[in-house]
């Protein structure tokens, strides 16, 4: 599922919403979002998961075509936590 077909899944369960409205909220969470983690936040939807930044410890790594040893150097990257409701949903 795209961003488009989310947006007409919330339509066709909400009929009194528009699509542009539904986009413009499914718009401004994700900006809420990804604000959020921009500042080092954790985002934790209740029943569906956790957006939280972990930071990578810097390691070696090998170029695939050439063999060579490479230094990748720390970082953040941002996770997933799948919350319980979710989990079981998806697993029955």
């Amino acid at each position: 599922m795209n961003k488009q077909e989310l947006v007409e899944a919330v339509v066709s369960s909400h009929p009194h919403l528009t699509k542009k409205a539904a986009g413009d909220a499914l718009n401004a969470t994700l900006e809420a979002i990804g604000n959020a983690l921009a500042k080092g936040d954790s985002v934790q939807l209740i029943g569906f998961g956790t957006f939280e930044v972990r930071d990578t410890k810097a390691r070696q790594g090998r170029n695939p075509s050439t063999g060579t040893t490479i230094d990748i150097p720390a970082g953040k990257k941002v996770g997933f936590k799948v919350g319980k409701a979710l989990k079981d949903r998806v697993a029955d």
